[in-house]
């Protein structure tokens, strides 16, 4: 089984690109800041992790819509390596998840009050909320809607 479910910070806005052909496709890039756990333990003096996540389809149009720097996630999805070969003719091995579900780990307020201000400062208060019905994310039972911290 390979399943991976992380919780970090965006390092910086998603990079968005579209496949080409008749049905173009989004395909997000972003990179997540993800705590260890045990941050006195570091052999290197790193505390974080910076996973590089890729995200296809709505699921990229997601991330273009709604994810920014600072913005604390939970990602589950699947590791992915490949290889390919640079312009100077080395091989180049990655390591990358695939997101197959993006949730907000925090309200809006939150964000902006707290790690959102320490990534860039940004109030996401302005921003329209993410619809929760149809999109595939976010989807929650009717009638629960009034108990979630972000609405």
């Amino acid at each position: 089984m390979n399943k991976v479910i992380l919780m970090g910070r965006l390092t910086r806005d998603p990079e968005v690109r579209y496949s080409q052909g008749e049905n173009a496709m989004a395909i997000a890039r972003y990179s997540l800041a993800v705590d260890r756990r045990g941050r006195g333990n570091s052999q290197d003096g790193q505390t974080a992790d910076f996973i590089n996540i890729v995200a296809f389809g709505k699921s990229g149009e997601f991330a273009e819509k709604y994810l920014r720097k600072g913005t604390k996630l939970v990602v589950t999805g699947r590791i992915q390596t490949g290889s390919y070969t640079n312009k100077d003719g080395v091989k180049v091995y990655t390591t990358e998840v695939v997101a197959e579900d993006q949730e907000f780990a925090e309200s809006k307020n939150a964000s902006a009050n707290n790690g959102g201000a320490s990534f860039g400062g940004n109030n996401y208060s302005n921003e329209p909320a993410p619809s929760a019905a149809g999109d595939g994310f976010m989807n929650i039972p009717d009638g629960i809607d009034e108990e979630l911290p972000f609405n």
